[in-house]
């Protein structure tokens, strides 16, 4: 397995962290920035780890914000992203269970590193169950690009 991680400035601390818990999993990371605590605009680092997964360089992504809102939000613009945040287990367990996500959104304002770590493993080793599931992603897929008139 191969997983893009990124962040913006608020994510930076732990993007390292959680960069060097991956690899100790056995897991090559990929890292699309930022490289320091100096502002940056997260949509830019959204944007190539997003681009990174469709692309099929990497199997997952992870990105990082202050809260895990604005990351969501701008990778889910790119089309064939499921970005969900997972600032609670549950959720992360399931956004990959039910709903087949490919990114996982951390906010580093909201989550600890410990809990942050847990979100990552379980994203990481949880499989799409696919059956009725599948239907609904399919349907979400139909939907990317559609305009209101």
């Amino acid at each position: 397995m191969k997983v893009a991680i990124g962040s913006d400035h608020a994510g930076f601390k732990l993007k390292e962290e959680l960069k060097a818990y991956i690899v100790s999993l056995g897991i090559e990371v990929k890292d699309f920035g930022c490289h320091s605590e100096e502002s940056v605009d997260y949509p830019d680092i959204a944007k190539e780890v997003a681009l990174s997964v469709t692309k099929g360089e990497v199997d997952r992504g992870i990105l990082i914000c202050g809260t895990g809102i604005g990351m969501s939000i701008a990778a889910n613009k790119i089309k064939g992203i499921r970005a969900a945040i997972g600032n609670e287990i549950l959720s992360v367990r399931l956004a990959r269970e039910h709903n087949d996500a490919n990114i996982l959104t951390l906010g580093a304002r909201i989550i600890g590193s410990e809990v942050a770590k847990e979100a990552v493993k379980i994203f990481l080793e949880t499989s799409f169950l696919g059956g009725r599931h599948q239907r609904r992603v399919e349907k979400i897929g139909e939907m990317e690009g559609l305009r209101c008139i």
